[in-house]
């Protein structure tokens, strides 16, 4: 019988299982034409597992959008929004392989997207701003995690952004005065109040985990850029939308240093 276009393409191809196997090993575990990336993943069928429970938080039609995926990884998030028809994509990671790993599986999957070698630091560099901005899975990777947000804030979000990070603590949210005494010191104390856990050495056998929060610490950082958050759809995942900077003193010190 005679085989059709598509089952031919989904055969697996001896060329593609070898430029796979000398990428590895890969973080996103993604379907290329049959030939699974990581399909041994300690988390599973990830990131799609983790995709498809707030998949249904982004516009299902992204016609005329661009987008930036920060530390887009092999890609799995960039080719998703792609495939929703955003009009550009590009995809920044400070790793090489990564970027290899992302530029094989355009190729295969015939979804063309940008990938620079960029750090969240250096997002500057692109001199332009971006309708969707995803960043996920790096935050807690980073030493200076409040001074990315400021960035992304100031550079490159035009409209929306994705959060997402690993979370531990309390679930909770602690209601927080503008003010308190220095004598108060019994609020510090509660699981709810906003707090990050600082990694000195590795979690997870990883050492760039430096910052771990709370939910009540991501939501504060996030209001604290100048993000308002329009959704949580996903246990450690923001929706978010710019909304006016916080105005206190030291605001106009701060954004002048980010020019």
């Amino acid at each position: 019988m005679k085989q059709s276009a598509t089952s031919r393409a989904k055969l697996p191809n001896p060329e593609l299982e070898r430029r796979v196997r000398e990428l590895a090993p890969w973080f996103h575990n993604l379907d290329l034409h049959g030939i699974k990336t990581a399909p041994e993943h300690f988390l599973g069928d990830y990131p799609n597992v983790k995709w498809d429970r707030y998949a249904h938080a982004l516009p299902a039609d992204m016609r005329g959008m661009s987008v930036l995926d920060i530390g887009c990884n092999a890609g799995f998030f960039s080719l998703e929004l792609k495939r929703r028809g955003a009009e550009r994509v590009l995809g920044v990671d400070s790793d090489e392989r990564y970027l290899a790993q992302a530029r094989l599986a355009s190729e295969v999957l015939e979804l063309p997207i940008e990938l620079r070698q960029l750090s969240v630091y250096e997002l500057p560099q692109l001199r332009e701003k971006f309708d969707w901005v995803l960043f996920t899975g790096v935050f807690y990777h980073l030493r200076y995690p409040l001074l990315a947000l400021d960035l992304i804030r100031s550079h490159v979000c035009r409209s929306h952004l994705v959060f997402q990070s690993m979370l531990r603590g309390s679930d909770g949210v602690a209601r927080v005065e503008p003010d308190y005494p220095f004598s108060e010191r019994a609020l510090f104390e509660r699981p709810d109040y906003p707090r990050m856990c600082f990694v000195e050495h590795k979690y997870a056998a990883d050492p760039t985990n430096w910052w771990i929060p709370n939910r009540a610490c991501v939501e504060a950082l996030l209001r604290s850029a100048g993000f308002q958050i329009s959704s949580h759809p996903e246990e450690e995942v923001y929706v978010c939308e710019l909304a006016a900077l916080p105005s206190w003193p030291e605001r106009a010190l701060i954004e002048r240093s980010l020019l």
